[in-house]
């Protein structure tokens, strides 16, 4: 059995394609359709009820368009909306805490850090879904104001970003943290600078992680399309189309960007 409806993906803006990039990477033959919720951009200093009905609406997008699974490419609507929202829908969503938790518990390591939005810090998100694997793994969860800001208006060498940055960095390392996650799908992007105060591979970037664990369970599903060909994804962004399209094709490594259109969320 397979299914060739399409994949949704969704994020406030630019991150989720952390995300999209690595899922489309392993698996380019399916059909992806990304949201960058660009009208509400940024999640990460919303409250819960806010960021539960906004997950509600662009779920409601991702409906119409007779979805088989939905990707919540956001870590802070993963920490504040899907348990709410779960089983409101007749496809699978994949949230990216609940999804990679497990593989960060069994890391051998004492203590984590987590680089994430104030609203999934605020959460304890991390801590609670790691926790469940491994009670004894202490975890750490940084709130980081502005971060999402300094991507999306690609400000990293301003020297504000510069102090933000390292604030809230150096408050992880004081904890002698021996991993950092980047908790939030925007922050990848930031790796070149983070990685100038600490090893690169001391930082933890889900995405891949994320990605393989929804293919693997497609597959156990039997929801993996029959496409033989690559498909061309689709892009929709609820605000300022064709910002978020000159952008995407700079953090994307395909050839084209087709079908950005602004919807209504």
């Amino acid at each position: 059995m397979t299914d060739n409806s399409p994949i949704g993906i969704f994020d406030s803006g630019l991150g989720g394609l952390t995300v999209f990039r690595e899922l489309y990477s392993l698996r380019a033959n399916e059909n992806y359709i990304y949201f960058a919720d660009t009208l509400n951009l940024p999640y990460g200093t919303k409250s819960k009820p806010a960021l539960i009905q906004i997950t509600s609406k662009i779920l409601d997008f991702f409906e119409t368009k007779k979805v088989k699974s939905v990707v919540i490419a956001c870590n802070t609507t993963s920490a504040a909306a899907y348990e709410t929202l779960k089983d409101n829908y007749n496809f699978k969503i994949y949230p990216i805490i609940q999804t990679v938790a497990k593989e960060f518990s069994l890391l051998p390591i004492k203590k984590l850090g987590v680089l994430a939005t104030p609203a999934t810090a605020n959460s304890g998100a991390y801590l609670r879904e790691i926790a469940r694997y491994n009670p004894n793994m202490e975890v750490f969860e940084e709130p980081c104001f502005d971060w999402v800001q300094i991507v999306e208006n690609s400000l990293y060498d301003t020297d504000e970003a510069k102090k933000i940055i390292e604030e809230h960095l150096f408050s992880l390392l004081d904890k002698k943290v021996e991993k950092i996650i980047l908790g939030c799908t925007h922050y990848p992007y930031l790796l070149d600078k983070l990685s100038s105060y600490a090893p690169k591979e001391m930082f933890l970037n889900p995405a891949p992680i994320f990605a393989k664990k929804i293919l693997e369970d497609l597959t156990a599903e039997r929801l993996l399309s029959d496409f033989e060909t690559e498909k061309t994804p689709e892009f929709y962004a609820s605000s300022n189309p064709e910002n978020f399209k000159t952008s995407s094709k700079f953090f994307c490594e395909f050839k084209e960007v087709k079908g950005i259109n602004s919807t209504l969320v």
